[in-house]
C-alpha cells in the first residue's frame, strides 16, 4: 500500500513527462511550419500582385459597357 501510495503521491509519471515533451515538440514544429506557410504566403501574394490582370486594366480610358 505504501509503494501505492508513493507512486501516486511521488514524482510524475515517466510516461506523462514523455507524452507532455512529445506534445511541446508538436506544438514548435507546428509554429515552425505556420511561420514558413506565412512566409510562402506573402512571397506568392506579393508575386501574385505584380502581375494581376486588374493592374493591367486602364481606370482613365475606360470604354462605355454596351447596352
Amino acid at each position: 500500500m505504501a509503494k501505492a501510495l508513493l507512486g501516486y503521491v511521488g514524482g510524475p509519471d515517466p510516461r506523462m513527462l514523455s507524452e507532455m515533451r512529445r506534445l511541446q515538440q508538436r506544438v514548435q514544429d507546428l509554429e515552425a511550419e505556420l511561420l514558413r506557410m506565412q512566409a510562402e504566403n506573402d512571397a506568392l501574394t506579393a508575386v501574385a500582385g505584380e502581375h494581376s490582370l486588374l493592374n493591367s486594366i486602364d481606370l482613365d480610358h475606360r470604354e462605355p459597357a454596351l447596352t
